[in-house]
């Protein structure tokens, strides 16, 4: 065997060529990343609207200033606002179709492509923040608050995360909302709540105890369960997900600057730095009937929130894996040693290849997934087991992607040691891999295997 490439080294430079638009010569919205052209199955617009989000991120945003944002652990609030302004999460030049679930998908992938910070801050709202609502809302706050959301008029943040429960939330919240007339006390913390600190309201999901004597822990059995657990569907751990007889899980949209709401930033992170991750403190704060979301009775109705939020975790994944690649492939094809480019030699392309596999496999996951909610399906098991692989393939990819770069790639000038980084993050939230493992596995078993 021999290190010599020949007219394959060839082939890949004329691959790498790209027109002013930011595509490739013959259209190809990622001719460096997407081998089996998966954008293709985007329409003609949507494909447009990707390419303008591109020119967005490129002008606003580019590598060197996210760099530098990442190094000082500022979140550039002002240089992502055109993005907010930007008309991305549902475009007018989509028409009356809309968005669908397939270009929501490619606008992540896109995003997380730039910069998982970016990804995560625009997502939070357009995916997290907008599920709360659309899924969380009844008919007359969807239309109240849904087009807010849809142009950032109101911005919000999902707070379920709390200082002492993540994995085991569904029967450990600890946050509580007690009725008292028409207003709600709520009582807590929430933590790991990026873009705390610019939101106009949190939503806060709490346990209600209105009704529950605090020394017997008996209740008065008023109320009755509805949302998704009436309809037969469990949450993530079962302890509040069964119906009671009785609401047992509330959401609130509560104002940030309600009084007895504090948001302190979390200092000292190693990933997404650029994300201003918030501690939430919660102290009697009151807010009215008209700010809970009347379509969260259960934790079940949360995790129908959950299914859309790990989907758009999985398309993130995807593009951190995507922009890894192709930051290491711009790398060892300018880098030389032993009087060649490093992307020259049989072990760099073994590694080259196994990263391109890992975002492909991803890739078509991820589309089949989009595909699926197209048509109306939305399954846990489904975006569970997305966002599981998709993880795991991108934590192999940045990791081969920092090591074709040598020393190189532990700093920020080639771009992999953010992406390196960041993907710690992202394989952690929404679900942990082994969460999102005992979700599939109930799916597979008909038997829940979470701790009680």
């Amino acid at each position: 065997m021999t290190n010599d490439v020949g007219g394959g080294e060839a082939r890949g430079e004329a691959q790498g060529g790209v027109v002013p638009d930011g595509s490739a010569p013959d259209g190809a919205l990622y001719p460096d990343s997407d081998l089996y052209q998966f954008a293709d199955l985007m329409t003609e617009a949507e494909r447009a609207e990707i390419l303008r989000l591109r020119t967005v991120l490129q002008t606003h945003l580019p590598p060197e200033f996210l760099a530098e944002g990442w190094e000082r652990g500022e979140c550039p609030v002002d240089a992502l606002e055109p993005l907010a302004q930007g008309d991305f999460m549902e475009p007018a030049a989509l028409g009356e179709s809309g968005a669908s679930w397939l270009f929501q998908g490619f606008r992540s992938f896109e995003l997380a492509r730039h910069d998982a910070s970016v990804a995560t801050w625009y997502n939070g709202q357009a995916s997290l923040f907008r599920s709360n609502v659309e899924v969380g809302g009844s008919p007359e706050q969807v239309a109240e608050w849904g087009p807010r959301v849809v142009d950032f008029s109101l911005r919000g943040v999902f707070a379920l995360t709390e200082p002492d429960h993540g994995s085991d939330i569904a029967g450990g919240l600890a946050t509580v909302a007690r009725r008292e007339g028409e207003t709600w006390v709520i009582d807590g913390a929430k933590r790991w709540i990026g873009s705390a600190a610019y939101a106009d309201r949190i939503c806060v999901i709490a346990r209600d105890v209105t009704g529950i004597d605090h020394v017997t822990g008996s209740d008065d059995g008023g109320g009755t369960a509805g949302g998704a657990a009436a309809r037969g569907r469990a949450g993530d751990g079962d302890a509040a997900s069964r119906p009671t007889g009785r609401p047992t899980v509330r959401a609130f949209l509560v104002p940030r600057t309600a009084e007895g709401v504090t948001v302190e930033k979390i200092p000292h992170k190693a990933a997404l730095r650029m994300v201003n991750n918030g501690h939430i403190t919660l102290e009697s704060v009151v807010v009215s009937e008209a700010d809970r979301l009347h379509g969260v009775d259960t934790f079940a109705d949360v995790a129908a929130m959950l299914r859309q939020m790990r989907a758009t975790v999985a398309w993130q994944a995807a593009g951190l894996q995507a922009g890894a690649f192709e930051a290491a492939r711009k790398y060892v094809l300018s880098r030389q040693q032993f009087g060649r480019p490093l992307g020259g030699f049989q072990l760099v392309q073994e590694k080259l290849s196994r990263m391109l596999g890992n975002v492909a496999s991803t890739l078509g996951l991820c589309v089949r997934l989009a595909q699926r909610q197209d048509a109306g399906v939305f399954e846990e098991a489904e975006s569970a087991l997305a966002k599981r692989e998709a993880c795991r393939h991108m934590r192999e990819t940045v990791a081969l992607a920092r090591e074709v770069c040598g020393g190189n790639g532990i700093t920020l000038e080639t771009d992999v040691a953010r992406f390196h980084a960041d993907a710690e993050a992202l394989y952690t939230y929404e679900g942990t891999d082994d969460i999102n493992a005992l979700v599939v596995g109930r799916a597979i078993t008909g038997l829940s295997a979470f701790a009680r």
